[in-house]
């Protein structure tokens, strides 16, 4: 999947397009309109990101110069593979993979600059219904999780725990299917329990599939669970493209912050095509009443270290590893602060 986003902006940008005429046949303008191409590789396409798609779909990108063009990687290691080859410029992912790739002691790592969400964005859904469900509920059972090491399945691991569950011992979980296909193969009669993002897990409600039991965001409480991230040689190299791409999803992030779950959904619409308005809103509903976006993007310390600490009860922490090398919050807090 991948979404291009281009457009006038500012009175003199507007007055140069239409006195040269730098659109093209689809209304779309240029690089040389003056935009600065940026190349966003997201982790995923979910609803779950509503802020990014809403400073997209209202042109907060374009407003600050930039001209995004958003690739989805479909995973946290490919997304990461992408930022460090230079195939992108910024990622948006588990800032779990910046710790991964500090610990291998690289000349150029990853640093987080801006915090997304807050709280884990999937779901549990269970094969039957169960009103009265409880995570002991788990014990024996036999669920479709993530990729080893991925911030979806050491949040699931970090709740099991939490309520007396031992991940290894008590339970069956499923780690090898591809992430994007854990719906179609529950769907096809795999496992009695899936860890699923939306749109899945609604999905799988819609066609009798599957039914949503427990929020794994309200389970695990607070976590910093995406961030978007570059190379440090990118951030040293171009800070006011850094602060541009900041503020405009800062932009985003007061949307929604000051807006209904429907006025989002029909904002970020024209992102899931696929998907029906009703549909979107659902979903965005499900995320706004979990609390699921900061106020600001500003990646705080005491985030940072329960991020290790859940990749160190997961046994995937290399080191601890120091928050002011992985970590800036210049530009979220120059964001803010306009």
């Amino acid at each position: 999947m991948k979404k291009r986003i281009t457009a006038c902006i500012g009175t003199a940008v507007l007055g140069l397009c239409l006195l040269t005429g730098c659109s093209d046949s689809n209304g779309n303008v240029s690089v040389s309109s003056g935009l600065t191409k940026v190349t966003l590789n997201e982790v995923a396409h979910s609803i779950f990101y509503a802020p990014q798609y809403v400073a997209i779909e209202n042109g907060y990108f374009e407003e600050e110069g930039i001209d995004l063009d958003l690739v989805t990687g479909f995973g946290a290691d490919k997304v990461a593979t992408a930022v460090i080859s230079g195939e992108a410029d910024i990622g948006f992912m588990g800032s779990e993979s910046s710790i991964y790739i500090y610990g291998q002691s690289p000349d150029d790592y990853i640093v987080n600059f801006a915090q997304l969400t807050q709280r884990a964005g999937n779901f549990l859904v269970s094969r039957e219904p169960m009103d009265d469900f409880r995570w002991e509920d788990l014990k024996g059972a036999y669920v479709l999780g993530g990729r080893k090491g991925g911030m979806p399945q050491m949040v699931f691991e970090f709740i099991l725990k939490k309520n007396g569950i031992d991940p290894a011992a008590d339970l069956t979980i499923d780690q090898g299917i591809d992430f994007g296909s854990t719906a179609a193969a529950f769907s096809g009669g795999q496992g009695e329990f899936t860890v699923e993002f939306e749109p899945s897990a609604t999905a799988l409600e819609q066609e009798g599939a599957g039914y949503v039991v427990a929020s794994l965001g309200e389970a695990s409480g607070y976590v910093p669970y995406t961030a978007y991230s570059a190379k440090q040689s990118y951030i040293d190299e171009h800070p006011e493209i850094l602060q541009a791409f900041t503020n405009a999803l800062q932009k985003g992030m007061e949307y929604v912050q000051t807006h209904t779950p429907e006025e989002i959904a029909k904002v970020i619409q024209p992102q899931f095509e696929e998907t029906d308005l009703e549909t979107i809103t659902t979903i965005v509903t499900r995320y706004y009443d979990q609390d699921t976006w900061k106020d600001n993007l500003i990646f705080e310390k005491d985030s940072f270290d329960l991020l290790q600490n859940i990749l160190q009860e997961a046994g995937e922490l290399p080191e601890w590893t120091p928050y002011e090398d992985l970590v800036t919050t210049q530009f979220a807090e120059e964001a803010v602060s306009d």
